[in-house]
């Protein structure tokens, strides 16, 4: 399959996109839509302003060590490449540092594998001091490992990385004992952020309030979810990795409770495992999370495999069995699917349990979604037993607008409550009103 295309990206080069399709087993997985692939590519590419003039699904028998594809491919796409003044060489797959060496020679043009061009999008798109710490030590551990060639006439373009070149700025060393010196320092500073993100945790915990995440594979909707249900106004646009710095905002659920909603970065298919690493210390919010809200698009040919990849990255970062409870899967995007097949989710929904319609776009089903929230902390909420000066008007106020108050007996001299309420909300009262409690510890039913 071939497409000729004609995107321009105000300042990007132009590229060609290759996607190396094998139904060999091993590098290049058979589960994915060869046509989705390919428009994820090109969609990559896109998002760091390439201008793509070509784009090929590469039909593969076996992986050559020297240049990946067969000699033959290799030439057909030399006459492309020069006619069309093509300057970069976009392979959605991994390129071994010979394999690339080996294509810039014989197409005389950079060659980006896929980590890389990923690379290369999150040092555009981190805008915080911790976001583009993460990202270089990404870069820089997947630099150290292509020491087979010589990097230091690549120079750093746009707030990337190098992977592209640009005029101008400084360039990056590649000798080892540098790049090891930096690393050093950045898992040093990065040290100093993760201490600093983990006293603002407990800082919540102090006043806690319940926290969930979204979470989800790229351009899912996430941003634009997190915008429709906390009025906020966070970059959502239609593009690959639109956000990467986490934020986070107050959002009131139907019970009059509050909680914490936080938008993380979004996963990838094949998500380097150096940008896994870097990024642990914003995706700890994930960890920490009291629910965890898994956002999909229904309406993409690949959403399965998309679900998959989701669920690998979060089992990497260590959200294990006991926790998958805590995971609400909510399949958006209702609005681009035709009335059949959105009638068979509907019954899918149903079946399985656990799982939210609804469009971010329209807003129809996020009513629902908060509802499911509420429902999910409503059912890991405790009874507690405890005693108050019946004047205490402030603590007995908060129970009755935080808590379901199922009991009261006023007949003693202190007022006596079983109230049900959720962990957070239970740590939150305590911290607020400890000491006006009367007669003793907290007592769980």
């Amino acid at each position: 399959m071939t497409e000729d295309l004609s995107r321009t990206g105000p300042r990007g080069a132009r590229a060609i996109v290759l996607y190396p399709h094998s139904k060999a087993p091993g590098r290049y997985t058979v589960s994915r839509d060869p046509e989705a692939c390919l428009d994820e590519a090109i969609g990559l590419a896109a998002a760091i302003d390439l201008d793509v003039r070509h784009a090929d699904i590469v039909p593969m028998n076996r992986v050559r060590p020297a240049t990946l594809f067969g000699t033959g491919q290799v030439e057909s796409y030399s006459p492309i490449i020069e006619e069309g003044g093509i300057g970069v060489a976009v392979v959605d797959g991994v390129v071994t540092p010979i394999q690339q060496r080996n294509l810039e020679k014989a197409w005389n043009c950079k060659v980006v594998d896929r980590t890389g061009l990923i690379l290369e999008i999150f040092g555009a798109r981190a805008r915080t001091r911790e976001g583009r710490l993460q990202v270089e030590l990404a870069h820089l551990t997947y630099q150290r490992s292509r020491l087979v060639r010589s990097w230091t006439h690549l120079e750093r373009q746009r707030g990337g990385f190098g992977f592209l070149g640009g005029p101008g700025e400084t360039q990056i060393e590649a000798d080892r004992r540098q790049i090891d010196e930096r690393i050093t320092r950045i898992r040093r500073e990065l040290g100093r952020v993760t201490r600093t993100r983990g006293l603002h945790r407990r800082s919540r915990q102090k006043v806690p309030y319940p926290v969930v995440a979204l979470v989800g594979y790229t351009n899912a909707g996430k941003s634009t979810l997190f915008n429709r249900l906390s009025g906020a106004d966070v970059t959502a646009r239609d593009q690959l990795f639109a956000t990467l710095d986490p934020t986070m905002r107050a959002i009131e659920l139907p019970s009059g409770r509050s909680a914490i909603l936080s938008d993380t970065v979004g996963f990838v298919s094949s998500l380097p495992t150096m940008l896994v690493a870097a990024f642990r210390a914003t995706l700890e919010e994930v960890l920490e999370a009291d629910i965890i809200i898994h956002v999909r698009d229904i309406a993409h040919p690949d959403s399965d495999a998309q679900k998959f990849d989701v669920l690998s990255v979060l089992e990497e970062l260590g959200v294990t069995d006991d926790r998958r409870d805590a995971i609400l899967e909510v399949r958006n995007k209702i609005d681009l699917v035709d009335p059949e097949a959105l009638a068979m989710e509907r019954n899918r929904a149903e079946r399985d349990g656990g799982v939210v319609l609804l469009s971010a776009a329209t807003g129809e089903g996020c009513a629902d979604l908060l509802a499911a929230i509420d429902g999910l902390l409503a059912a890991n909420r405790e009874i507690i037993e405890l005693s108050l000066d019946p004047a205490d008007g402030k603590a007995i106020a908060w129970l009755y607008s935080r808590g379901d108050v199922l009991e009261r007996d006023d007949s003693g001299p202190v007022a006596t409550f079983r109230v049900r309420l959720d962990g957070a909300e239970s740590a939150r009262f305590f911290h607020r009103f400890g000491n006006s409690i009367k007669g003793g510890d907290r007592d769980d039913a």
